[in-house]
This record gives structure tokens, sequence and C-alpha cells, in this order.
């Protein structure tokens, strides 16, 4: 197994290069962001150990760009910052774990193993269908170039048809995702969202991503509904 730890502190770096080398892991060591980057996105590696401080560009930033170029190397960010916006921040952008400094080095072993076996797994930090995307973390929209402004449901109704593109979603289902148990199965609240919705993302570009499947419920087309003659989808 081969890591790749990021870590400016020299001490820290050779701390932790033993204690993997002794564990049985083979070792890179990179001492600042660009060089981390580099090196992540030059050769294959099972997991990276990322400090969040870094010289050049942080741990976020590093993370966040690996994702950005299709890099799926699990990923454990190390910090000093113990705040809960700095441990959201760093997950919504990419990272598989947190360990705040100091730690105990069985912990940092135990968390990598799991990292490992769990493997690289996809998962995009922006959600897209051709050329309409949605940043969950950013909580921003765009279609093409124009970003768009969504409110709260509609955010949540498109990122739920985001994860899933292709896939049918009933009003039941939406409802247990998007709202509260205050809502009943049969108000039209989500048919009054969805076509808010559709008016931001479909209608003024000409397409038609968002799609009306007839007696079952609704879906994101994988293709973004790009604009063309004949397409046959239905709306309500």
């Amino acid at each position: 197994m081969r890591v790749l730890v990021v870590e400016d502190e020299p001490k820290m770096a050779g701390l932790l290069r033993r204690g993997l080398t002794e564990e049985g892991y083979a070792v890179d060591l990179a001492r600042d962001g660009p060089e981390g980057f580099a090196a992540a996105l030059s050769r294959h590696y099972d997991a990276m150990v990322l400090d969040v401080m870094l010289p050049g560009r942080s741990g976020f930033l590093v993370c966040r760009d690996l994702r950005q170029h299709r890099v799926w190397v699990p990923v454990l960010l190390l910090t000093a910052r113990d705040g809960i916006s700095d441990r959201i921040h760093g997950l919504d952008g990419g990272a598989d774990d947190y360990l705040t400094k100091p730690f105990h080095l069985g912990e940092l072993f135990a968390r990598l193993r799991a990292l490992i076996r769990r493997g690289p797994i996809t998962r995009p930090a922006v959600l897209a269908a051709e050329d309409l995307r949605l940043d969950p973390a950013a909580r921003r929209c765009w279609r093409g170039e124009r970003e768009i402004t969504l409110t709260g449901k509609e955010f949540a109704l498109l990122e739920v048809l985001l994860r899933h593109p292709g896939q049918v979603f009933t009003r039941d289902a939406l409802l247990e995702h998007c709202w509260d148990f205050a809502y009943e199965s049969r108000s039209n609240v989500v048919d009054v969202h969805i076509r808010s919705l559709r008016d931001k993302i479909d209608r003024p570009f000409a397409a038609t991503s968002l799609e009306t499947v007839r007696g079952l419920g609704y879906r994101i087309s994988a293709d973004g509904g790009q604009p063309g003659p004949g397409t046959g989808r239905s709306r309500p």
C-alpha cells in the first residue's frame, strides 16, 4: 500500500513517515501544497494524509482541486484547527476523514485502514448533467456560465435529482427527502416547487432537463435536457 503524506513541518513529517513505514506502507512525502497536488496527479496512491496549513496551497484547496480533476484517492485531513466550520469546509471539499492535532498514531493508522478498505469512491464535489451544475457545498447553481439563484427547497429538490440522473422520484420520495413530516403526501407542494424550479433551470435556456414521468414522478435527464426538436418530454 502506497501513501502520500503532505506535511510541511519536518518533525511531524518524519514522525508520520517512520510510523507508516513501520506499519508496512510505502510512503512518499511532499512538503507543500503544490508539490502534494502534483504528486497526487502523477501517480496512484491508496490513501493521502494531507495537512491543512500548507505553504503555497492549503490542504482544503489541494483536496478540492484533486476532486475537480477526478482524482478520488481517499484523503485524511490533518489540522490543528478543530472548529466545526473547518471540519465542514474540509469534508464538503471532498475529504474523506478529518483528524485534529495532536493525535495518537494508532488512531491515524486505524482511520487509514478504514479509508483504504473503502477504496476510492467517485463522488464529485459538483453535481452535473451536462451544462447544468450544482455545488452543494457552496450552495450555487449554474446553467453553462450563467448562475441561477434558487430557494432552499428548489436547491434541495435539484440536489436529490442530480445525485441520481435518469432515476424517477415519486412525489412521496421527494417529500421524504426535502420536507419535514408536517406535509401530507396528498399536498401539491412538490408540483408547485418543481414548476418553479423548471422556470429557473430550463425555460430560460430552452432546455428540458426536468422531466415529468406521467403517473410516476420526476427525473433529471442525464444529458441535461439540451435543446432539440422532437424530444417528446412531458411537462405538467
